[in-house]
């Protein structure tokens, strides 16, 4: 039997994730199989299905999210595939307003994905975009911002060289924005302000399919995370293909009961929704891995730990995420961090094999951060979450 090597460099590792390749398939050992064969289903039901965008434009967005979150080999890979170069240029669109308010919203939602608001969405619709387009673009960069990360992550893993994208030239719609935390919501609910283990509700900015309107294909893209009551899976309904696959992807990474304990992985969800300000997520997840591990204590100083943001809502310092905490869950917050940052590119590894954390247990906890960065993208571009109804 001949023996495969380790790859050389990131690029042969997302080469091998995407389509198999011997050169980089070493690499991807330490994955579960239903995540590598989710994460390629997801990725064939976006850029080798029919959408109602064209795939020259869906590969040129796709660059441009890479691009922004400093991803060379996502960069190289859609430029490869035929990406529009009108698109992927830093020039400015001024003869196709439609594509222009495409590239203004994945500019975006791609850097700082708590920034957007009904108000962005509302653009989208003036340029002429319905809710299934809508829908597939936050898929889109959710998707490419999950992608990245795990890609970045499998890299630190191996020790492997990764190509840094250069960030485009022109001023991202980030700036001198800040996330809209309290208040209301366009129905007029509360909005929460501060990192809690409530239950919360969400409600969509764009329309959404009845249940009784939903078809088959729709209705199974869903069924193994939620009833036809959920308003958010209805919406993603939009997009059934990329839905199916990437409910199975959140099943397969956080349902097994062998490997990392569901309780860090959960802690990770948790981690990266603080680094993206995604109280919604954040929310939930915390709930789940404080009632795993029975840690509510040292959960809740998770979500109260305040991060200083810029002027593009970015934080440079993480380290309030894991003050306090113990060595292990110090080692596991800031790997989930730092791979949740806007522009990954220093996860450590070693702290986590120093507390004997095996390699497939770390990939465990790099795909559920890196999942993460797929849901709260998805979350904050396209609805408001709010405090539940009084009893």
């Amino acid at each position: 039997m001949t023996s495969l090597a380790a790859p050389a460099d990131s690029q042969l590792l997302l080469d091998a994730l995407l389509t198999d390749s011997p050169e980089g398939r070493v690499a991807l050992e330490v994955l579960r199989p239903e995540v590598l064969s989710r994460t390629r289903a997801a990725y064939d039901a976006l850029y080798r299905e029919p959408q109602v965008l064209s795939m020259p434009v869906l590969h040129a967005l796709a660059a441009v999210t890479a691009d922004w979150q400093g991803s060379g080999p996502l960069a190289a890979w859609h430029r490869a595939q035929g990406a529009s170069e009108a698109l992927t240029a830093a020039d400015p669109l001024t003869d196709d307003p439609s594509l222009a308010a495409l590239r203004d919203h994945v500019d975006l939602l791609s850097l700082s994905p708590a920034l957007v608001t009904s108000a962005d969405q509302d653009r989208l619709a003036a340029a002429g975009h319905g809710p299934r387009t809508t829908v597939l673009i936050s898929q889109l960069v959710a998707f490419e911002s999950y992608l990245q990360r795990l890609v970045a992550g499998l890299a630190a893993l191996h020790d492997l060289d990764a190509s840094s994208a250069d960030a485009p030239v022109r001023a991202p719609r980030t700036r001198g924005r800040a996330a809209q935390h309290g208040g209301t919501t366009p129905s007029g609910r509360t909005r929460p302000s501060a990192f809690a283990r409530d239950q919360l509700e969400w409600e969509p900015w764009i329309d959404v399919p009845a249940e009784d309107a939903l078809t088959p294909e729709q209705r199974s893209s869903f069924a193994s995370k939620a009833s036809t009551h959920s308003v958010y899976f209805r919406m993603l309904s939009l997009t059934p293909d990329i839905t199916r696959a990437r409910s199975e992807l959140d099943n397969a990474i956080f349902l097994p009961r062998d490997g990392l304990p569901k309780a860090e992985r959960e802690l990770a969800a948790a981690v990266a929704s603080k680094v993206n300000d995604c109280i919604y997520c954040a929310s939930v997840h915390a709930r789940k891995a404080a009632a795993f591990a029975k840690r509510e204590g040292e959960v809740d100083a998770l979500l109260a730990a305040v991060l200083e943001r810029d002027t593009d809502w970015i934080t440079a310092d993480l380290a309030p995420l894991a003050a306090g905490q113990d060595a292990r869950w110090s080692a596991l917050i800031t790997a989930a961090a730092e791979l949740s940052r806007p522009r990954p590119s220093a996860v450590p590894i070693a702290p986590l094999r120093a507390l004997g954390i095996s390699d497939p247990e770390i990939a465990d906890l790099l795909c559920a951060a890196a999942f993460f960065a797929w849901a709260n993208r998805l979350m904050l571009s396209l609805g408001d979450p709010s405090a539940s109804d009084p009893a």
